[in-house]
């Protein structure tokens, strides 16, 4: 099974290191498309070696091949957000991830569509059972 994860890069790195966990928690159970969004190599600016339209085309081939797509969405970003709404015109099952810190509120474009399954979570473990929860749905 192919997971597309999002995750912010422009939109702030603050979260990189738990991209990275979450990602290598997930290639345990399947292939991740796009593992770069958890180095700590990458920066703000994002990929150097590829043009703006480069990313463009490789991640919407990624997502067109992926079966499912896991979004960090605590760091709110443009780019992410795009992603789902790509993913959405695809019928891909996407699981949103959002942090509960600070008070914070997730989106209602996000936790208001019903074709997205978004959880809201306090610890890494409450994460990953809702990773595990749908890639069990995702692999039917």
């Amino acid at each position: 099974m192919k997971i597309y994860f999002a995750g912010a890069i422009r939109g702030g790195r603050e979260d990189q290191k738990l991209y990275y966990t979450l990602i290598d928690y997930i290639g345990t159970k399947a292939e991740v498309l796009t593992e770069h969004v958890g180095l700590d190599t990458l920066s703000m600016v994002g990929e150097n070696n590829l043009s703006d339209h480069e990313i463009f085309k490789r991640d919407v081939n990624w997502l067109k091949s992926a079966q499912g797509v896991i979004a960090e969405v605590t760091t709110p970003s443009l780019g992410v957000g795009y992603e789902l709404g790509i993913a959405e015109s695809m019928h891909k099952p996407v699981l949103c991830l959002f942090r509960n810190v600070n008070n914070m509120r997730l989106s209602a474009m996000l936790q208001g569509n019903e074709k997205f399954f978004c959880k809201n979570y306090s610890s890494l473990k409450e994460a990953k059972n809702y990773i595990d929860a749908f890639l069990a749905k995702v692999s039917l």
